[in-house]
């Protein structure tokens, strides 16, 4: 079993029936006891937050969460989902441009082959370490003046566009860090990454495509999953 695995459910055990606000085990305690590094620790803390059973409260520290989030995921932008995790997000633009749409942007955007469309790349971080690489595409028609003053959250911008993200689909690889990946992420080429695919829509109308490259060490992602019970013969 993976040390962060151990430690998560350690910690999951321990806060079991615990009352809400009760504060959970500092990353300190936990380092000392597993003999482990903070950001084993750190990434079994994630999953749980992750998973609604513990929230952050900047400048307190971690407890029991009050609610549990929804049993269905949320759609999150990075910088929403970093501020649940009780993160600070911070981005770094590494490319924005106009560019014409190639066969798979086209496809995902129901858009023309070659159809304007902005990428935007950045770099994002989260309590100022690298996090992921992200490239975004929107249908330039979409979103016009977007390249002349970049928002800090794209999703904030597309909702105030009457555009907001009502729902969408990710595809998640594993992979390994490519040179100039591992460069930006600050690890060693070959460093195990995850790999997310994502397609948002607006109601029936697809408003971005991304691909984004996240340190695996650092990122934990959280699926609930329910099973509906089958009628009885």
């Amino acid at each position: 079993m993976h040390k962060h695995v151990q430690v998560r459910e350690y910690v999951r055990e321990l806060i079991g029936g615990a009352e809400p606000g009760t504060p959970a085990p500092s990353e300190r305690e936990l380092v000392q006891q597993f003999g482990v590094a903070r950001m084993t620790v750190r990434q079994a803390l994630d999953a749980l937050v992750a998973e609604g059973l513990l929230e952050r409260i900047p400048g307190r520290g971690t407890f029991v969460a009050h609610h549990r989030v929804d049993q269905v995921p949320r759609l999150q932008g990075f910088t929403e989902e970093m501020g649940r995790r009780g993160m600070t997000p911070t981005s770094r633009t590494l490319l924005a441009r106009l560019e014409a749409a190639g066969p798979g942007v086209a496809r995902a955007l129901d858009i023309n082959l070659g159809e304007p469309v902005v990428h935007w790349q950045r770099l994002r971080f989260a309590d100022s370490a690298p996090m992921c690489v992200q490239d975004v595409y929107c249908a330039s028609e979409l979103v016009p003046g977007l390249l002349e003053a970049l928002p800090e959250s794209l999703y904030a911008e597309l909702e105030r566009r009457d555009l907001e993200p009502t729902w969408g689909e990710d595809s998640v690889d594993a992979g390994v860090a490519g040179e100039q990946e591992a460069k930006l992420l600050g690890v060693a080429v070959g460093h195990p990454v995850l790999r997310v695919a994502r397609r948002t829509f607006s109601d029936k109308r697809p408003v971005e495509v991304s691909r984004s490259t996240y340190r695996a060490d650092r990122f934990t992602m959280w699926v609930p999953l329910t099973r509906i019970p089958q009628p009885r013969a």
